[in-house]
């Protein structure tokens, strides 16, 4: 009689529809307290100063929240304060930022293990960080922090700029950019946990993320100008009622082992005259790269941005341009160049500046040419410079006999002259086959009294 009442009882639950019928928990959303409208993504400790007033006008006057991604600790540099040197320089020097960018109350900072390369070498710098180790952790802080807008160095070799990490941040930056909304791309970091409050989940429950705007910056030697948006340095912030480059000074600071750095602003804080301190400041702009939210380009930052999350924005991806005769153009970071920033759909930046290196005056010059023979016979090419007298060519001009469809390296040395040159000097080469000029690249080379390493 007992088993006839369960079954009578479990007949009715069933035709009740939902006596038998959980609820499901909530589902969780992404942790707000990494959230951030910011990501700025840069090399090495104290890159951030050079758009402290930005900063400060977005975090205290716009209340954005900024996350910041430092690639390395700068351990390669030299130390102004202390004997300290290396990996332990490279200790303080993460304490150091972090407490220059509490100052603006940001906290949420990464710091990762990619080796400070003090050089001019793009390629160099990306070895020594192992390239796709770092992008996939910053694919993983994009999912994580969920930015409306990233901000990183310039992908260009620009005079006075051109730091092989700076590139090198701003080229994982932007492929970052164009990867982290793409579901297939690190699965395992977007597949939910099987048991979340369990152990040993193997993947790692974030979602796909799409930034929505990509801005860039350069502190090189000369102003580099191009589209983006308008920012007053000398502007009174509304809530701290002072300038943009006063509240700016707060970051450079605690930088004590970069004494350029620090001493600068110190210099100015004491004296009250910052006409220095704004110089400089003034010299680097935010430059317009991508949007994926209808914009213009000379627009604020979050022109266009809404709360909605973006779709995933398939980039252009790498395509083969057929090029046809005989050819010669620049090889290395900037043919490098040449293809990534089509790949990214990011190609107004290229013109921003033209060709251009700086280095030490007496110094091996190093270019790389790349000299092509897209025709059906083979050719005798040869290769020859036109320079100012003071310099001195060591190799790479030659006859080439090229084979039909062949793509020949070719690697330029030349020594600079002793002297300090008061403007960028012009470097051309040229290519010829049977008398004719079927090729010609040049270069402006800034020679100064000290350079990072080519």
């Amino acid at each position: 009689m007992r088993s006839a009442s369960i079954f009578i009882a479990f007949l009715l639950g069933l035709s009740s529809g939902t006596a038998l019928c959980q609820t499901a928990p909530a589902q969780l959303p992404p942790d707000p307290r990494m959230k951030a409208d910011i990501l700025l993504i840069v090399a090495h400790p104290d890159d951030e100063t050079a758009i402290g007033g930005y900063l400060a006008q977005a975090v205290f006057d716009e209340g954005k929240r900024v996350g910041i991604i430092y690639f390395n600790r700068g351990g390669g540099g030299g130390n102004s304060f202390g004997n300290e040197q290396s990996t332990a320089m490279g200790a303080i020097r993460e304490i150091e930022a972090r407490q220059a960018v509490a100052a603006f109350g940001i906290t949420n900072v990464w710091f990762l293990d990619g080796r400070d390369t003090p050089g001019q070498d793009l390629f160099l710098s990306l070895e020594n960080w192992h390239h796709g180790a770092r992008l996939e952790e910053t694919v993983r802080l994009i999912r994580l922090t969920r930015p409306e807008v990233i901000i990183t160095w310039l992908p260009h070799f620009v005079a006075g700029e051109n730091h092989g990490d700076h590139q090198a941040a701003g080229v994982i930056a932007t492929e970052a950019f164009d990867l982290a909304g793409d579901p297939t791309t690190y699965p395992e970091q977007v597949i939910p946990p099987r048991e979340r409050t369990d152990i040993n989940n193997a993947t790692e429950g974030l979602e796909p993320w799409q930034p929505k705007k990509l801005y860039y910056f350069s502190d090189a030697s000369h102003p580099v100008n191009g589209p983006g948006p308008a920012f007053d340095l000398g502007a009174v912030s509304p809530s701290k009622k002072v300038p943009y480059y006063r509240l700016a000074a707060a970051l450079h600071l605690p930088h004590r082992t970069q004494g350029d750095v620090s001493q600068v602003a110190e210099k100015a804080i004491t004296s009250g005259d910052f006409s220095d301190f704004q110089k400089w400041l003034g010299m680097i702009h935010l430059l317009f790269g991508k949007a994926i939210v209808s914009c213009r380009p000379e627009g604020g930052v979050f022109d266009g941005i809404t709360s909605v999350p973006a779709p995933f924005t398939q980039p252009p991806g790498y395509h083969h341009v057929p090029s046809h005769g005989v050819s010669l153009a620049l090889g290395g970071a900037f043919g490098f160049y040449r293809d990534f920033w089509r790949s990214h759909g990011i190609e107004s930046v290229g013109p921003l500046v033209p060709p251009e290196i700086s280095i030490s005056a007496g110094s091996y010059f190093y270019l790389p040419l790349i000299l092509r023979n897209d025709t059906n016979d083979s050719v005798t090419v040869r290769v020859a410079s036109e320079s100012p007298a003071t310099w001195k060519e060591l190799s790479g001009g030659a006859e080439y006999r090229l084979a039909p469809g062949e793509a020949r390296p070719i690697q330029i040395f030349m020594r600079a002259p002793g002297d300090v040159a008061g403007a960028p000097q012009k470097i051309t080469w040229k290519a010829s086959t049977s008398g004719k000029v079927v090729g010609k690249v040049s270069i402006d080379v800034s020679v100064g009294e000290w350079t990072l390493p080519e």
